[in-house]
This record gives structure tokens, C-alpha cells and sequence, in this order.
């Protein structure tokens, strides 16, 4: 993971120096990021935060006068630091009705959740009802994941079902679906891929991700979420600001583009 991080700067602190002088105003004080591994978007390594997202955010930063001070919980947790006001920024996310109570939402691409599972002969499951049918399909989630109102309502069928594996990160879930314990996950599947790039408790399963499209998790938007709570309303513009030239310089799609597979990309990713 240390070389795509080093892959992964140059091209981003490129970007930053071509930022227009005076482009944004500078933060008042160092922005707290609390942050969970995410695939290749967000890398955790002992102490060390780097990845596609705060890759980008510290190029950015040091042009506009922001610094992001990262720290590593798990997913729910920062959820929860988020809904409190004790983080500043929430990324990557996804927008829902339930964190615009709680900060101001910046899409940065267009993204949407996908049935994953390991490659078999099963037949395919076409939308929601037929996943909730299929009783003995067992489902592995993230605690804390959220992808709107009908991702919520059917992992709370799925509870009642008792079919439900919540675990505290994405590789959790890698490894309960190459050791047969769970037949499908749902989430983005840049996140899932990422993750298992490179891992060799489940390697080889890069290759044989077998991804369904459900209907009723159409396409959303993927970005970023700004503290209504713990910023002045300054800050929030000037982080708000930052993120859109983010947003419209194409930097972070060219970093996913990068770092993987065209069909992963093509299925879950695309411009805001």
C-alpha cells in the first residue's frame, strides 16, 4: 500500500500547485477527519491514513491554507462522531435525508451500491424482493454503511430474517464471502475490490466478483459531508469550495481510474 500511495501523490499535488492563486479561503483551524478504510479510498496502515481521498484532500489543502488532521475508527463510529459534531468532514459518503440534518453534502461522482458475491452457478437475483425471497441466501453488511432509505429498509428485513452478518469493516466482509460464510455483500464495489487488492487472506477473489445491479439502489451521488455543528459557517465555504474544485478538475475519478479494473469502474463509478 505504500507504493500506491507514492503513485498516487505526485499526480494530486500537481493538481493542487495548478490551483489559481487565492482560489478558496484558508481554513481557521485544522480540520478534524476522522476516517475508516474504504478499499483504496481510504488506507489505514498502524498509524498511517493515506489513500485516493485524503491523498487529495492534503494536495488541495496545502494550496487553499486547510490542514486535515486524520485519525482511523471504524465505520459506525464515525458516523457517530459526525451525527455529534466532533468530526468535521464525513467521506466518502453517500448523500442520505439522514446526514443532511447534520452537514452540507458535496458530490463528487456518481456511485451506486451493487449485489457482490463470489462467482456460482446460482440463478440471478434481478431486484430487492427476490433478495428477500431467497431465505437462505446469508448477507454480510458494514455497520455504519448507508445507501438511503431502501438500503435501510431492507437490511432491516434481512435483521428480522435473521440473515444478517454486520461487521466493523470491509475486509470482515471480504473474508466471510471467500470462506463460504456469507453468499453476498452489498456496497459500491470499487470499496470491496480495493480492499482485497493485495490482502493474501483472500486473495484470488479479485477476479471472480460476481456484480448484480438492483434496481431499487439506482445511481446516487458519492462525495463528501461538511459539519453544519463543529464549523463556522467561513470554514464550511471554504472546505465547500475546495471540494467543488475537486469535484470539477476530474482528479479523483482519474485516481480510481488509475487503480482499477475498467469493468469494477464502469458498473459503479461515473462523473457527478
Amino acid at each position: 500500500m505504500r507504493h500506491f500511495s507514492l503513485l498516487l501523490r505526485a499526480p494530486l499535488l500537481a493538481l493542487g500547485l495548478a490551483a489559481p492563486p487565492g482560489a478558496g479561503a484558508d481554513c481557521s483551524r485544522d480540520i478534524v477527519v476522522p476516517v475508516a478504510p474504504i478499499g483504496l479510498s481510504v488506507i489505514v496502515n498502524g498509524g498511517a491514513v493515506s489513500g485516493i481521498y485524503p491523498e487529495l484532500l492534503r494536495s488541495l489543502g496545502a494550496k487553499a491554507g486547510c490542514n486535515f488532521v486524520f485519525s482511523a475508527v471504524p465505520r459506525a463510529r464515525l458516523e457517530a462522531m459526525f451525527e455529534a459534531g466532533t468530526a468535521d468532514l464525513l467521506l466518502p459518503a453517500t448523500g442520505t435525508p439522514r446526514r443532511d440534518l447534520h452537514g452540507r453534502f458535496v458530490p463528487l461522482m456518481g456511485n451506486r451500491p451493487m449485489l457482490i458475491s463470489v462467482q456460482s452457478p446460482r440463478a440471478p437475483i434481478l431486484n430487492v424482493q427476490e433478495l428477500i425471497e431467497r431465505r437462505e441466501m446469508r448477507i454480510a453488511l458494514v455497520r455504519g454503511y448507508d445507501y438511503g432509505e431502501t438500503y435501510q429498509a431492507l437490511v432491516k428485513e434481512l435483521t428480522r430474517q435473521g440473515r444478517v452478518y454486520l461487521e466493523v469493516d470491509t475486509l470482515s466482509v471480504a473474508r466471510l464471502l471467500h470462506g463460504g460464510f456469507a453468499d453476498a455483500t452489498i456496497m459500491a464495489p470499487t470499496i470491496l475490490s480495493g480492499t482485497i487488492i493485495g490482502d493474501a487472506r483472500v486473495q484470488g477473489m479479485a477476479d471472480r466478483l460476481r456484480l448484480e445491479a438492483l434496481p431499487e439502489l439506482p445511481w446516487g451521488l458519492s462525495g463528501a459531508y461538511i459539519s453544519k455543528k463543529s464549523l463556522t459557517p467561513e470554514d464550511q465555504t471554504a472546505l465547500r469550495d475546495l471540494l467543488e474544485r475537486a469535484a470539477k478538475s476530474g482528479a479523483l475519478l482519474d485516481s480510481f481510474q488509475r487503480h482499477y479494473r475498467p469493468e469494477i469502474l464502469s458498473s459503479s463509478i461515473r462523473p457527478r
